[in-house]
């Protein structure tokens, strides 16, 4: 079995080496990386039976590897925080463990790996189990110059990308510039609050002013504060759309 270790922390790799080492003797450290962008170059090249990975990397939230990487192996999440285990599920992780990590927990997510049950995980009934004690973003940490802004997240009207910047737009019209991805950001916020409208633009129910019907049974949404121009929601996306609007999520 090969063994892709991502983690930033370098007590976790120890611990996670010694746990391998202990319990899988045969298993090949394949390698040991603390980045998003090393681990798609690594994936590029090489091959691994399973990633044991970290959330929070050196360079970003570890659930943008999934966006890069067409075919991933099996992937158990390692992380001290508990708020992002319902992303994991979505993302089809095996098991999700809470540092530090115990001996018995961690041979159970192996194993898992190695002899998959007969039937498919309920991941929906888990993911609502998880989701009664899920805890959102509740604040974004903006750095600009030698000021640094803590922005709550009800003060939010949206997320826009706009030339691979992300920007977050408050409910008084200010936009600040943001370290995070937009895909980053969409793991971390409540989606009964926010839905992505489109490619570049999250948005929260309290920012949006009109609705409208469009041509080819799509949706034209404007917002308040106002964005540049009116958000177009795909037809494919309306349903989804209409649900959240009703108090639905996704």
């Amino acid at each position: 079995m090969k063994v892709l270790i991502l983690e930033d922390e370098v007590p976790a790799q120890m611990q996670l080496k010694r746990l391998f080492s202990v319990y899988y003797p045969d298993a090949v450290i394949a390698a040991v990386l603390d980045s998003v962008d090393k681990a798609v170059r690594w994936l590029a090249l090489n091959s691994a039976d399973l990633i044991m990975m970290d959330v929070e990397l050196s360079d970003g939230i570890c659930f943008e590897l999934f966006n890069r990487v067409t075919a991933m192996p099996p992937v158990i999440i390692v992380t001290a925080y508990e708020h992002y285990a319902l992303a994991a599920l979505k993302k089809s992780a095996v098991d999700y463990l809470l540092k530090p990590v115990g001996d018995t927990e961690f041979v159970e997510a192996v194993e898992k790996c190695i002899n998959p049950p007969a039937t498919p995980r309920d991941l929906w009934s888990l993911g609502k189990l998880v989701n009664q004690s899920q805890e959102f973003k509740q604040r974004f940490v903006i750095k600009v110059g030698d000021q640094i802004f803590v922005i709550k997240t009800q003060d939010i009207a949206y997320f826009f990308s706009e030339e691979k910047s992300t920007y977050i737009m408050t409910r008084e019209g200010k936009p600040y510039l943001s370290d995070s991805s937009l895909e980053s950001i969409e793991e971390q916020i409540d989606p009964k609050e926010f839905f992505k409208l489109a490619r570049n633009c999250i948005v929260s129910i309290t920012a949006i002013n009109s609705i409208s019907k469009f041509f080819n049974s799509r949706l034209r949404i404007e917002l308040l504060p106002p964005y540049k121009q009116p958000i177009i929601v795909s037809r494919q996306r309306v349903p989804a759309f209409m649900r959240w609007i009703e108090g639905e999520a996704e």
